[in-house]
């Protein structure tokens, strides 16, 4: 996921860079880019191939890039870009990042407009909504969805609902034994083993936006699961699941047919 944030009114903040040093390999490159998302499918813009191009020229990197269709959402697509600008730009040896975003209808505006870290409304005044409320919703979406996949991994494991909801996250220890993390019960006096790999992903996106660390799990508001909610959010989180996953699908199926890209589920 991209660690930018890019706000509504001011896009022209600067980003660390590692200054001087030798320029990064393409590798190391395409390696940060692992931390830029599609926003709405929740997955890399390397795993879904999005990543057109990667030159290198010393310390200036030039980062092309190509979407499923032509017309995904111009938020979304700056999101990407921004994230793309601003991940590559935080290497060391790396003085300058171009974002070019290819065969899109609005290609012009948004490659000109972040390389030029103008805000998004400044080069799009007539959208709904910035990009970092859009963002927001499209993040928490996204929480619920691994959520679902967090605790369905918990229900088989044999923990209860009640136990579940009852869970803080330092009662969870991702580095017990590689593939497995293991849940403390009653004082720690109980382990149970569980698949760690969605409760990592679900981890990262709980403090990506912020949720409170008192607790584990949340409603879609951010609150506590009550035990009498417990159904009906677990209900919430997989419609989000369901939706992520088949707009995730449907793109995959369009990305193919347009750039004879094949996406692993």
């Amino acid at each position: 996921m991209s660690t930018s944030d890019p706000t509504d009114g001011d896009d022209t903040a600067p980003v660390e860079d590692g200054g001087g040093g030798p320029p990064p390999s393409r590798e190391a490159i395409v390696e940060r880019l692992r931390r830029v998302d599609d926003p709405e499918l929740d997955r890399s813009i390397v795993d879904l191939e999005y990543v057109d191009r990667v030159d290198v020229d010393g310390d200036r990197v030039t980062v092309a890039f190509v979407l499923p269709t032509a017309w995904c959402s111009p938020a979304f697509a700056w999101m990407m870009a921004t994230g793309i600008r601003d991940e590559v730009g935080a290497l060391p040896g790396v003085a300058d990042v171009t974002v070019d975003l290819r065969d899109h209808m609005h290609a012009e505006e948004i490659t000109t407009g972040v390389n030029e870290r103008r805000p998004f409304q400044a080069v799009f005044p007539d959208a709904d909504a910035g990009v970092s409320a859009v963002r927001h919703k499209l993040d928490e979406k996204a929480r619920l969805a691994r959520q679902h996949a967090a605790v369905e991994a918990l229900l088989d494991a044999g923990l209860a609902p009640e136990q579940i909801v009852a869970l803080g996250r330092d009662q969870v220890d991702l580095d017990a034994d590689g593939d497995r993390a293991v849940v403390s019960l009653r004082g720690g006096s109980v382990l149970v083993p569980v698949d760690a790999a969605p409760l990592a992903r679900y981890l990262e996106k709980a403090r990506a936006v912020g949720l409170a660390d008192d607790h584990l799990f949340a409603d879609p508001d951010g609150d506590p699961i009550s035990l009498d909610a417990f159904e009906s959010v677990q209900a919430r989180a997989r419609a989000a699941r369901v939706n992520v996953d088949g707009q995730g699908s449907v793109c995959a199926a369009l990305h193919e047919s347009r750039n004879g890209v094949a996406v692993d589920d």
